[in-house]
Parts: structure tokens; C-alpha cells; sequence
């Protein structure tokens, strides 16, 4: 047999999709780690069900991941898939209408049974009834292969069916020319104790693989060559992972253990996983009863010494709001992490979205502002978990780290960096009774003293009652209430001085200036990279700190035309804008629990450019 012919391409996108059960998220997380050893750049979407066991062949049971990845840089995980691997009917029915034109679609024909049909909603077989013509459709019986390749190893059929997943992922490593070997270690370790399960998966995928090599229905496969990157060590990591290991290291720096006091909450909750099994980092984890205990925990670790922290998402927020009131009163170092998803009340917990931001500016009784970063890519995730534990430390207050479900669960691969890079934390703790009180406080920050709890002559009270400049005592007394909201106030704001001011992407001046923040800095960024290619007047403006905005922001926003706020929501930051500098800032806005679409965002903007002109 004649060898088929490779096909040189920059990038794909490819959307693995089936039933919860189909082992969709571990198909497309085996696919990842292997093109990120190849050399790829990538970024990824995993896209699942708020149920934790939906109907088998149902809709709302689809699970997705989806996978960008190219010899060039990556910045989305892509608009629309060139490929779909759909496992049922309803997988299929789900994600048609977001296939490129020309696709190839890959269906398990197997599991397009009448039942499944009517589970998904079709009137008839589309592998049968040409409505898929204008796509490459490739029929495979994936079940009945995968049961042929198992047959003699003496397993439950169910057992055999459950390993579908590795015969698909083996004809995609050959479709794009992956390496087998980096899964086979994963699958003889992560089934070490059952070594029926080890061969049943190994046999699967390589049963896959030789499928795809020999049959005439795959004519070609195709290479996607190494991006050139700079040169380090890399691994690939989601962003939950890489806001922990930011904690980690900020805990390493700081010389401070590190407390993370939490109750579980999608999307947020990995990140509570990852840190509890981190015991000889130096890591304390306490999984609370509820999220007022979580943050309270936290609040009474700080008071302690340590490095305080509580992870949550948007409803957690609500619930913690006292609780970060107290922690802003006693003015405790706290790194409060909001990982947003899709609301409200639980809306779309298993989606994206940045609604809250507000909630983060605003959501607590009384004058409250806290400091607010915001993390851009999954990797990213490390520095700004990095920063904001920095500026918590330095500055004596709580911190609100926004993340969001796009970042959470994608992955990107992250250059780990040389410990010895990164900035060390200089924590000041009281240790001289002549020269302590519990509010005086140092110029260049106005952060108050720091002191440890049963050091001799620092005793001294904290509470959430108003208190006295300086001494620290319960106050009523209206001046010294008015003059201590103003210092709390300007404290934040002084963070500005200590943080890296963004560079505008662009010009300084001209007709669009595009102000981006969190999560869609990747759709943003590919989006100008393209405009400047075709040489038009369009900026780039993205916020790491929200609170307080960065002072170069005033010196460009009136230099365009044109202002545009891109968000998954209806347009928060854009009231922000609008306030504080009097400019109209325009909304791009979509909430639909999704990463913004580079097209959308392109022709959009080339309509303004239009109306401009």
C-alpha cells in the first residue's frame, strides 16, 4: 500500500463532541498535552453541561471541547471548527451551525440510531438525507470498530463502549500526524492498578490510528508544523491551574504560608482541588461549610500572618460581600478570586461571562473600593494571581482577582518561569512596641501596620466598627469617619504608582481606539493584529487593573474618534468609562456564554471605520 500524502497547514480548529459520558473533555485534554509537546501553539474551549449526568443523546447533554492550534501564534480557540468529531446525533445537531463551510465533519454512524434521531431532533438521518453536502463527511463506525478491537480481552461491552473515546482520538492523532506515545504513559499511569483498562484504551487508540492509515475514507492527513516560540521550558496549563501556581509562588516569595479557605463553586472550584494537594508548598486548604465561612477563615488567617485567599464565583461574591466589608475595615491583606461565569443566580454555571464587574466595583454596603485585576489568558492567570497577591501584601487590603470560565478551563501552553525572575515580596510585620499603633500608617502606600497576633506589646483590636486614626480605638465621631473612608479610598488609588501602566497597540491617536479587559484581550488582540496588517487607524488599549484604571488611559482616550468597549456583558465597563472620563464609549456586547467571535468583532469594527470615513 502506497503512502498517503501529508498535507502542509498553518492551523485548525478541531471540536470534539458526544455525550457527557463519551469522555469528550478527557479526548480533547489527551489531544492538547500531545500538540503541545509536538511544538504547536493552541488554545482551548472545553464546553460542557451544568448537568452532571444529562439524558444519553439529548442536547442539553452535549459535551465539547474544542482546540485551536498552529505553527503562528494563538490568541482564541477559535471561531468555528474545521473539523467536528461528533460521537451522536445531538453532538452534531448542537454544533452544525458553528462549522466552517467545507468542514470535515467525522460521525460515529453507530449511534445514529432512530432513537437517537429523535432524541436530537432530526426528522431523518442526516448522514443519509444530503443535508450535510457542502462538508466532508466521513462515516466511520466507530462502536463497532472499537468492540472488534476489544473482543478478545474478555471485558464488559459497557467497559468496551467507554473506550470509543480513545479510538476517535487515535484517528485524529493520525488525521495530524500526532504522536501516540505521550497518551500511552498517560494511559499506563493513570490506570496503573487495573492493567485490563491499560490495554483495553492503548488497543483503542491504536486500532483508531491504524483505521485512519488504511482505510480509503481518510485520502490524506494533514501536518501542522512547529510554532517558533521563545526558547524556555513550557508545559501546558488551564487557567485554575495557573492562578494556584501564581498563589504558590507569591506565598514562596513573601515567605508567608499560604491559606486558602473556600467552598466549591463552578468554575472556581479546581482551583481549591489543585491547592489542596500542594501540602509541602506550604499550603493550608479548608473546603468550608459554606462561602461566609470560606472568606471568614480566610480574614482570621490574615489576621495571623499568612497570605489569605478565598476563590469563588459570581453568587459566592454576593454571599462574601459582608465579609470583604470587614476585611476592608480591618484593612487585612485578602486575595479574593471571582472566576465569573454565566448569570445570574446560577444562570449558566458550566459558561463564560464577565458580568461581575459591577459587582466587584460596587457590591458592598458603604464606601468600600478595593483593588480589582483582571487576568488575560490562561497562562496569564500566573501573574496577575502573582500581582494581586503582591499588591494585597504591600498595601494592606483586600484584593478581587477576576477570572472567568473561558480562562478557568482553557489551556494554553505557559513558560514557566525562573523562580529567581520573579519579584520578591518584602512583607513588613510590627515588631517594636515604642513604634506601633494599629492605624499608623507608611506615606508612600498609606497601608497600615501589620502584627502578628501574641507579639508582646502589639496587642490592639480590630473589628468592623469604625476606627480612630492611628490608636486604632472604636470611633464615632463623624470627622474622623469622613477622614478614614478618604485615606481607605486613596490607598486604592495609590496603587497605580506600583503597577505596570499598559501600552496603547497602535497609534496614540486616530479613529478607533479598542479598550479590552479580562478574557477578551486573545479575541482583541488577533483582531488588531489583522486591522494593522491592513494598515487601518485602529488602537488597542487593555486593562490589567480595573481599580484604579491606569493614569496613562486619560492621556489617550480623547484622541479618537471612535471609543469601543468589547465584553460578555451588557456594557459594564463601558458605564465605568463614561463616568470617569465623560467620553462615549461604545459596547460591543454578547452574552452568550462564549469567548467573543474574531469575525464579529472584525466586521464590526470595519462598519465603524466605514461610518468614520
Amino acid at each position: 500500500m502506497s503512502e498517503k500524502p501529508i498535507k502542509k497547514i498553518e492551523t485548525v480548529v478541531v471540536r470534539f463532541a458526544g455525550d457527557s459520558g463519551d469522555g469528550m473533555q478527557l479526548t480533547g485534554s489527551q489531544f492538547t498535552s500531545t500538540t503541545a509537546m509536538v511544538g504547536n501553539d493552541l488554545s482551548t474551549l472545553p464546553d460542557y453541561p451544568a448537568e452532571i449526568r444529562a439524558p444519553a443523546g439529548t442536547l442539553f447533554g452535549v459535551s465539547g471541547f474544542q482546540i485551536h492550534f498552529s505553527s503562528s501564534p494563538v490568541y482564541t480557540p477559535g471561531d468555528s471548527p474545521d473539523v467536528l468529531v461528533a460521537m451522536n446525533p445531538a453532538a452534531l445537531k448542537v454544533n452544525f451551525s458553528q462549522l466552517n463551510i467545507n468542514a470535515i465533519i467525522i460521525a460515529n454512524e453507530d449511534a445514529f440510531t432512530k432513537r437517537n434521531l429523535e432524541l436530537a431532533g432530526y426528522d431523518s438521518n442526516p448522514l443519509e438525507d444530503n443535508s450535510l453536502s457542502g462538508f466532508q463527511v466521513i462515516i466511520v463506525p466507530i462502536t463497532t470498530l472499537t468492540r472488534r478491537a476489544l473482543e478478545d480481552l474478555g471485558l464488559s461491552q459497557k467497559a468496551v463502549d467507554r473506550c470509543k473515546n480513545f479510538f476517535a482520538l487515535g484517528m485524529m492523532y493520525w488525521m495530524y500526524t500526532r504522536p501516540l506515545e505521550p497518551t500511552t504513559k498517560w494511559i499506563e499511569s493513570k490506570f496503573k492498578s487495573s492493567p485490563e483498562l491499560i490495554e483495553a484504551n492503548r488497543k483503542a487508540m491504536l486500532a483508531g490510528y491504524n483505521f485512519a492509515e488504511t482505510t480509503e475514507i481518510f485520502p490524506s492527513h494533514y501536518e501542522v508544523t512547529t510554532a517558533k516560540i521563545e526558547p524556555g521550558t513550557y508545559r501546558n496549563v488551564s487557567g485554575n491551574e495557573a492562578l494556584a501556581l501564581g498563589l504558590i509562588a507569591a506565598g514562596y516569595k513573601s515567605g508567608l504560608q499560604v491559606y486558602l479557605g473556600s467552598y466549591p463553586i463552578t468554575p472556581a472550584s479546581d482551583i481549591l482541588h489543585f491547592m489542596s494537594r500542594q501540602k509541602n508548598h506550604n499550603v493550608k486548604t479548608f473546603q468550608a461549610e459554606d462561602e461566609i465561612a470560606g472568606i471568614c477563615s480566610a480574614i482570621g488567617a490574615s489576621f495571623s500572618g499568612a497570605l489569605a485567599v478565598t476563590t469563588t464565583s459570581g453568587p459566592g461574591v454576593a454571599l462574601k460581600s459582608e465579609a470583604m466589608g470587614l476585611a476592608l475595615m480591618t484593612e487585612l491583606p485578602l486575595v479574593i478570586v471571582d472566576v465569573q461565569r454565566g448569570g445570574p443566580s446560577t444562570g449558566l454555571p458550566t459558561k463564560t461571562e464577565q458580568s461581575d464587574l459591577m459587582l466587584a466595583m460596587y457590591g458592598r454596603h458603604g464606601e468600600s473600593p478595593l483593588p480589582i485585576v483582571a487576568a488575560e489568558s490562561p497562562a496569564d492567570c500566573f501573574y496577575a494571581a502573582f500581582e494581586a497577591a503582591k499588591i494585597a501584601l504591600k498595601f494592606m487590603t483586600p484584593v478581587i482577582l477576576l477570572s472567568d470560565g473561558y480562562l478557568a478551563n482553557g489551556s494554553e501552553p505557559w513558560k514557566i518561569p525562573d523562580a529567581d525572575s520573579l519579584e520578591k515580596i518584602d512583607v513588613k510585620f510590627a515588631a517594636n512596641p515604642d513604634e506601633y499603633a494599629p492605624y499608623y500608617r507608611y506615606p508612600e502606600t498609606l497601608s497600615r501596620m501589620w502584627a502578628i497576633p501574641g507579639t508582646p506589646g502589639l496587642e490592639h483590636r480590630l473589628g468592623g466598627l469604625e476606627k480612630e486614626d492611628i490608636t486604632g480605638h472604636v470611633s464615632y465621631d463623624s470627622e474622623n469617619h469622613e477622614r478614614m473612608t478618604r485615606l481607605r479610598a486613596e490607598k486604592v488609588k495609590k496603587v497605580a504608582d506600583f503597577v505596570e501602566d499598559p501600552k496603547i497597540v497602535g497609534a496614540d491617536s486616530g479613529d478607533v481606539l479598542v479598550i479590552s479587559w479580562g478574557g477578551t484581550y486573545g479575541t482583541v488582540h488577533a483582531v488588531i493584529e489583522k486591522l494593522h496588517e491592513e494598515n487601518k487607524s485602529v488602537s488597542h488599549f487593555h486593562l490589567r487593573w480595573i481599580n484604579p484604571l491606569p493614569k496613562s488611559l486619560g492621556n489617550y482616550i480623547n484622541n479618537f474618534k471612535y471609543v469601543m468597549v468589547p465584553e460578555i456583558n451588557m456594557g459594564q465597563l463601558s458605564k465605568i468609562l463614561r463616568a470617569e472620563y465623560l467620553v462615549d464609549v461604545h459596547g460591543f456586547n454578547r452574552i452568550k456564554g462564549l469567548p467573543l467571535r474574531t469575525n464579529e468583532l472584525y466586521d464590526e469594527i470595519n462598519e465603524i471605520l466605514k461610518g468614520i470615513s
